[in-house]
């Protein structure tokens, strides 16, 4: 099969992950652009984040529509997460060397060492998704008011923006015990919030390759058309089966590619 099919075929597939799942989907963004459809790696995480950001804001959407967003905590979380997405994209990503060291033994080139890094996002997501599918469901209902502690926001939204504007995933195995834990925001309020924000952070650090890269936006408006109807079939699907039970089974996925993908950049390249 045609390299490019399979990876349009791929990307669909994503976006039904990540309806079925309500999030985790999007982590599979870069490894299909780079090692399918042979982009290079800072164009590949340029492209996740576009696919990422469209993604999310359907998603997003799709929970506005219900009120299980809360907009003050998208700014106040946004803000500095757009701060750290936007710097890397725009000046941190086009000034690194290509090759970032070198010895008589390894070189370490750009591209390498934004994949290693995905490959360890991706674990460190894996280990999420497995132990949120495997914890028990004891979230209240009960809404209160967010308490928001704004230097660790703020430190966090930094950190998490520039970690996504690296690697172009979206970061919300990170987001939503952030809004949980910093602003005591209600679970099924975090996930519908975590999407806007990703959606907000991952377009904006788009923006910073559309000023620095030519981009292929025919390729972009198929590639995300194939996401959005990944998304509703997944939503569809997700009426039929276990959501927990499939998390389960994709953290373990996410964990082998994601450990992969660290064999193959330091390895077997």
């Amino acid at each position: 099969m045609n390299h490019a099919i399979l990876g349009y075929l791929l990307l669909s597939f994503m976006g039904f992950v990540l309806g079925l799942l309500g999030g985790g989907g999007s982590i599979l963004a870069v490894p299909i652009l780079v090692y399918v459809i042979g982009l290079d790696a800072v164009k590949g995480t340029a492209y996740s984040l576009f696919l990422v950001g469209i993604g999310a804001l359907v998603g997003g959407i799709r929970y506005a529509k219900r009120s299980k967003v809360h907009f003050p905590s998208v700014f106040v979380f946004g803000m500095p997460a757009l701060m750290g997405v936007f710097s890397v994209r725009k000046w941190l990503i086009p000034t690194l060397p290509e090759v970032i060291f070198s010895t008589d033994y390894l070189v370490l080139h750009k591209g390498t060492l934004i994949m290693v890094s995905f490959a360890i996002i991706m674990v460190l997501a894996s280990f999420s998704m497995i132990r949120s599918s495997m914890r028990a469901q004891t979230e209240s209902d009960e809404e209160h008011p967010p308490h928001y502690n704004y230097p660790l926001i703020f430190l966090e939204g930094i950190i998490i923006g520039g970690i996504t504007g690296f690697v172009g995933a979206g970061g919300g195995f990170l987001i939503v015990p952030a809004l949980v834990l910093l602003a005591r925001l209600p679970m099924k309020y975090a996930v519908g919030t975590s999407l806007f924000i990703i959606a907000i952070k991952s377009l904006i650090g788009f923006v910073g390759d559309m000023i620095e890269h030519s981009i292929d936006w025919g390729f972009l408006a198929v590639a995300s058309a194939l996401v959005i109807i990944g998304i509703f079939a997944g939503t569809y699907t997700a009426h039929f089966i276990s959501a927990r039970r499939l998390k389960a089974i994709f953290g373990v996925f996410v964990l082998l590619m994601g450990a992969f993908i660290m064999l193959y950049e330091v390895y077997l390249k």
